[in-house]
């Protein structure tokens, strides 16, 4: 490998680009940094290891899910695709089944109802809890399907969308849902798609940068994909209006660590989302 050069040499060369890019808060991709399962491997890697920046995470022998979240809760996130003209139509209905939810008493909670403002356009957001985690989720899932009434608005909802998903996820055990204080909000939801193997690591890093962008923004909440499309990641700000929102932003960068968890999370992500949500009128989140 070190044929025509020196190992010394290779050092060098790595040094210079990681310097380069934390200077200009840009990644490198070619050196993606990779999660380290160090059961017994000792506390001081090679040279190479150093090099690459990666930081280690002691897993021991639980699952990904397990070490990042608690599953005594589940979360569900749909996304429904609406006809325009139907829009206005969808949305009474959807809060008459949102009432037939807390009528019926399914077990379901909704957090947040949203319509996209900047984004994919005619789009609604739905993200529910199921306190009680799997158990409830399947409880709901069955009345959803075998009620009349339930039956009978999906019959009625689905001539008024072109498509629709869901996941169901798990919330990062170090970012808490939480409602704003505030009481007329704009929202972000900033989805991200990651590279397999690459959770850990990524919620390894974001629990470092919550506490500096915590001492600028409201973050309500950040999951991670258990069904569905996986290795996907939700963060949920809140902001008064667009403008707060690009000044709070810029503000971070001002702010020690905030261009550290940029550097490292920037080569985990295959692609990433933004939309700009409005709370509908009976959304719990306003």
């Amino acid at each position: 490998m070190f044929r025509h050069g020196s190992i010394r040499q290779f050092r060098c060369i790595i040094s210079t680009l990681q310097k380069n890019a934390v200077s200009e808060n840009i990644v490198n991709r070619g050196f993606s940094s990779s999660v380290v399962l160090c059961n017994d491997q000792p506390k001081t890697g090679g040279w190479l290891r150093k090099a690459f920046r990666v930081r280690p995470v002691q897993t021991g022998k639980d699952s990904a899910s397990s070490l990042l979240s608690n599953r005594n809760t589940v979360y569900e996130i749909q996304f429904h695709s609406v006809k325009p003209e139907f829009m206005e139509e969808y949305l009474n209905e959807f809060q008459n089944f949102h009432n037939l939810v807390q009528e019926k008493r399914t077990g379901a909670e909704l957090l947040g109802s949203f319509t996209v403002s900047i984004g994919k356009q005619d789009e609604a957001v739905h993200i529910w809890r199921y306190d009680g985690g799997y158990p409830t989720l399947n409880t709901a899932v069955e009345t959803y399907r075998t009620d009349k009434d339930f039956v009978q608005f999906r019959k009625n909802r689905n001539k008024m969308i072109n498509s629709r998903s869901n996941q169901i996820l798990l919330s990062f055990s170090f970012w808490p849902f939480e409602k704003p204080t505030q009481e007329k909000n704009i929202y972000e939801l900033r989805t991200y798609t990651l590279k397999p193997g690459t959770m850990i690591e990524w919620g390894n890093n974001w629990a470092r940068g919550l506490i500096t962008r915590k001492q600028l923004e409201t973050p309500v909440g950040g999951f991670f994909s258990n069904m569905g499309e996986l290795y996907t990641v939700h963060h949920i700000w809140a902001y008064k209006n667009l403008q707060t929102r690009k000044e709070l932003r810029e503000s971070a960068w001002q702010k020690p660590g905030w261009d550290e968890c940029v550097a490292y999370t920037v080569p985990l992500i295959r692609t990433l989302e933004s939309r700009i949500l409005i709370p509908t009128p009976f959304s719990p989140l306003q």
